[in-house]
């Protein structure tokens, strides 16, 4: 694009830019105090220009060949919702206070995930930032916030976005996040976003009015996918990467997480993941900051984070899904959908040492194929691990978190393997106080088809793992929402899992941060033993999971810095004592 598209303001007046190489005819909708007036737009190579006298505050619809108003696809803010028009925003707006802030290396993270409307009892960005300094005093140092991209009506995952740039306005509006980003910054924590490139919701998407942004060529989960290389996809492809950069220019964002890239289909001689690194790159360098991109994939695929000299797309990291199946499905005992490919102590061990279980195995969950590829090459904290996130919570029949699941013993134990591996750490809101309310799957539809279409397909959903038959709460029903908010009262006073997080962070800050980023795990008779980094360990570490044999005791030169035993399961962690130092 060789203008920043949709509404951009220049003096007392503001240019309108649209790609719609599939209309005839567009015709801008302006309303402002004065009424609405109609202005028709100038056409050339596919792009609709005009400019009109039009200030911040503003809104305006276009008219695609004389078809219902609908808003811009790069709409800033639709303060009345999916359906409603597109409210002019000036960006230069915000007085950031954050021009010192550099961001932060990948070793540095420790990510705390986070969904905005159940994060707080108001749920809004605002009501966010008072909860930042308790953040910090955790030892978390990145905040990853779930999808804020339009969605239909108020209540939504975010996955179900339809208006890419616009910032879901019951949320806070574009003000609202760049004030929890700025705050954010100003007590060191820095900010990724969750953002989908992959499909787009159904209720609110006007997209293929304007344009080829969809093709059956290829097919996804949601079905036609999006169209990054079929004609006409030069532009879709901007459109996508040029967002990217959006939330790292506008927003300060310091990070990006792409949603589920496995379904993103490009045959092009570029990938499109490989372009948005590029382009982010350039923009974090030119900026003088970290950026770091972070890709979920359930693929093992190392090429995502290999240079992009050597072949791959050169991204920063990926979800590594390995590491949470294995504890999950050992401890759980659930062998249903991918758990069914888990269950041994062995693997457990391996996640710790090699990121992926699976490097070219055969995978049964599909069918017999050959999943994952060797992570020898790929550095530790390429791997984004968890015991909880929103996807292995929220897509469960119930919503259970493992405070439902499993023993306080393993959720510790569990705790201590995810917060002192190499490997990069992801918290899920309310994990490390054990919060007893689900997450469930919940939506605000105001499409009588999709409400019933969202129903049945929970449902079905679940056939093929162990909670198939389980009642799943109406994903429409308000009470839903409100019973995944979290009980922020629950932090207040003794909560003996809330220390032990915060204690095994600063471990991680003292011991792990800045060593070698290797790490060495074994199962020897019902006993893990993991030790940071491969030689000259400065952290050791010992978690039975099975039987009764004590844990061993180190001599000269080690201090047990933590020990808990509870409900059979017990967990050490020996550190270098000072003097060896």
């Amino acid at each position: 694009m060789s203008k920043m598209l949709g509404a951009n303001l220049a003096g007392d007046s503001c240019d309108f830019r649209v790609w719609a190489p599939s209309a005839q005819t567009v015709t801008l909708r302006l309303i402002n105090e004065h009424g609405s007036r109609d202005w028709p737009m100038q056409s050339s190579d596919g792009y609709f220009t005009l400019q009109a006298f039009a200030s911040s505050g503003d809104k305006y619809f276009y008219i695609i060949d004389q078809n219902k108003p609908v808003p811009d696809p790069v709409s800033r803010l639709l303060p009345e919702g999916v359906h409603g028009p597109t409210e002019i925003v000036d960006p230069d707006r915000f007085a950031w206070t954050d021009s010192a802030w550099r961001g932060l290396p990948l070793r540095d993270y420790v990510i705390y995930e986070l969904h905005i409307s159940t994060f707080t009892p108001q749920g809004t960005f605002d009501a966010a930032i008072a909860k930042l300094p308790y953040l910090t005093k955790l030892g978390v140092t990145v905040i990853e916030i779930m999808p804020v991209a339009a969605f239909p009506g108020t209540r939504n995952w975010g996955y179900d976005g339809v208006s890419p740039y616009a910032v879901q306005a019951s949320y806070g509006g574009p003000d609202g996040l760049k004030r929890l980003v700025n705050a954010a910054h100003a007590i060191g924590l820095a900010v990724m976003l969750d953002v989908v490139y992959n499909h787009l919701g159904n209720e609110g998407n006007y997209l293929r009015l304007f344009g080829p942004y969809f093709t059956d060529k290829h097919q996804t989960p949601w079905g036609e996918a999006i169209n990054f290389d079929q004609p006409r996809s030069q532009s879709v492809r901007r459109y996508f990467a040029e967002n990217a950069l959006y939330w790292v220019r506008e927003y300060h964002m310091d990070g990006l997480r792409l949603d589920a890239v496995q379904t993103i289909k490009d045959n092009s001689p570029r990938h499109i993941l490989a372009e948005i690194k590029a382009d982010v790159a350039a923009l974090a360098s030119e900026l003088g900051r970290h950026v770091c991109v972070i890709a979920e994939t359930d693929e093992n695929d190392a090429k995502i984070v290999r240079p992009a000299k050597a072949g791959g797309f050169g991204l920063d990291a990926i979800w590594s899904d390995d590491f949470h199946h294995a504890i999950h499905a050992f401890f759980t005992g659930e062998r249903k959908g991918y758990y069914q490919d888990f269950g041994r102590p062995e693997q457990i061990a391996r996640a710790l040492t090699h990121g992926f279980v699976f490097q070219g195995e055969p995978f049964q969950f599909w069918g017999g194929r050959w999943r994952g590829t060797s992570s020898k090459d790929m550095p530790a904290a390429a791997h984004v691990i968890c015991i909880q996130n929103h996807d292995q919570v929220g897509n469960r029949a119930n919503g259970e978190r493992l405070t439902a699941l499993v023993p306080r013993g393993v959720r510790m134990l569990a705790a201590a393997l995810l917060l002192l591996a190499s490997e990069t750490p992801l918290l899920f809101m309310g994990q490390e106080y054990d919060e007893p309310n689900p997450f469930l799957f919940f939506t605000d539809y105001g499409d009588p088809a999709l409400q019933h279409a969202v129903r049945e397909g929970r449902q079905q959903e679940f056939k093929d793992f162990d909670f198939a038959g389980h009642h799943v709460p109406d994903p429409q029903d308000p009470a839903t929402f409100e019973r995944s908010k979290l009980n922020w009262q629950l932090t207040q006073g003794e909560n003996p899992m809330l220390d032990w997080y915060t204690s095994l962070l600063s471990l991680r800050k003292k011991f792990i941060k800045d060593c070698e980023p290797t790490c060495e795990a074994k199962f020897i008779d019902g006993v893990i033993h993991m030790q940071i980094p491969c030689e000259e360990p400065t952290l050791k570490l010992f978690a039975r999971i099975q039987g009764t044999a004590p844990l061993p005791e180190l001599g000269a030169g080690w201090e047990k810095a933590r020990a808990e035993e509870e409900d059979g399961y017990a967990v050490s962690v020996w550190v270098e004592s000072l003097d060896m130092r």
